[in-house]
């Protein structure tokens, strides 16, 4: 299997990782996988209540197999959760099995993105801010450890990042330095 015949967006929560990832696969003809979606299928339960009941570790234990079960096909389009990087095995099988496609956004685009939506457990804290400031400090470095391509889509719609992506798939080396900073 070639680096390329899979495309893995990695990013914070808010980024576009299902929303662009969904577009990308109608665009290249390619099978489109979620990893929060397949693991909240699989158990039949959402996020918050996995995080309810087992708690951070055992939730990234269950992504961690549904990555690695996942990234094993051939010609898809992933999106992974927001902590996936978290986890050096998870990081290792995205680098190895595919092109990882950083979307970056800022703590505000985050913000903004994810204000109304409650299946967010990470986001169930006084001060949202506060805590997505500190998980951009904490994966930030992790994401940028592994991505063959970042993307930036603060205020962009989701054709344009597409777009976007899909001119740097094409000539991949012109996209490595385009920058995410912590607030717009």
């Amino acid at each position: 299997m070639s680096k390329t015949d899979n495309i893995f967006l990695i990013g914070p929560m808010g980024a576009g990782k299902s929303s662009i990832g969904r577009k990308l696969s109608l665009r290249l003809a390619r099978p489109f996988w979620d990893s929060d979606k397949v693991l909240e299928q699989r158990t039949g339960v959402d996020i918050a209540t996995i995080f309810e009941f087992e708690g951070e570790a055992g939730f990234r234990e269950r992504e961690s197999r549904v990555i690695d079960e996942l990234s094993r096909q051939s010609g898809i389009v992933l999106a992974t959760g927001g902590g996936a990087v978290l986890l050096t095995h998870n990081r290792d099988w995205l680098q190895i099995r595919g092109l990882v496609v950083y979307l970056c956004a800022t703590v505000n685009t985050q913000l903004r993105r994810t204000a109304r939506n409650r299946n967010r457990p990470l986001l169930h804290d006084t001060d949202p801010r506060v805590k997505l400031s500190r998980l951009f400090d904490q994966r930030d470095p992790l994401y940028r450890q592994i991505a063959d391509i970042i993307v930036n889509t603060d205020n962009l719609s989701i054709p344009i990042v597409t777009d976007t992506l899909l001119r740097q798939l094409e000539s991949p080396g012109a996209c490595r330095k385009n920058i995410c900073r912590l607030e717009s």
